[in-house]
């Protein structure tokens, strides 16, 4: 697992930098990025919005931070399962176990990442995006391991569904995250399987 015991929060106790991440992460999910301000995130932890100053420049630096945060989280989460010994298919399934965790524990990164990937600076997207990509990778050639067969646009194509798969968690809470957790698992591993 990542040295980091969640995307944004270091340690057990959150600093008031982790503290904003947070809440900001929570608001954007609910209301919109366009619909937070900085007060509205301030009030969340307790300060007022040009407090929020001394911590971060800008809203937009909040994003940045958050969105660079969970792709980082997620790329050494799932490089550290690829590099873990086992056959190619323990790897898969643990690659999934690992993003259905972070979807299930973190419906509203989830939400912040799918829908603020446009509202970043053009610095951040970049960066974000870069990120992102390598850890599409890290699956593309977990894949092609367990399923030879796949050519490497199929094998990408295959991680980008299941990630979709995956992330519809936060919309989508009928079950209790135990019993979520085991049926997306089987779903994703499902189509992984049916794609070979």
């Amino acid at each position: 697992m990542p040295a980091n015991p969640t995307p944004l929060v270091n340690g057990e106790k959150a600093n008031r930098r982790e503290q904003i991440l947070a809440a900001a992460a929570e608001l954007f999910a609910h209301h919109g990025f366009h619909g937070v301000g900085i007060d509205d995130i301030g009030a969340a932890v307790g300060i007022s919005g040009p407090a929020l100053y001394r911590h971060f420049r800008s809203k937009d630096a909040i994003l940045g931070e958050m969105l660079n945060s969970i792709s980082r989280y997620l790329l050494d989460g799932g490089t550290t399962w690829a590099a873990r010994p086992g056959t190619p298919h323990d790897t898969l399934a643990g690659l999934v176990a690992f993003h259905v965790g972070f979807a299930l524990a973190h419906p509203s990164l989830i939400t912040v990442q799918e829908r603020n990937l446009a509202n970043l600076t053009d610095a951040d997207r970049k960066q974000v995006r870069a990120l992102q990509r390598q850890y599409v990778e890290v699956w593309v050639s977990a894949i092609r391991e367990a399923m030879p067969e796949l050519g490497e646009r199929q094998a990408r194509s295959a991680a980008h569904a299941v990630f979709g798969l995956i992330n519809s968690t936060p919309y989508n809470r009928h079950l209790s995250d135990g019993e979520l957790a085991e049926l997306l698992s089987r779903l994703a591993l499902g189509a992984l399987h049916a794609a070979g």
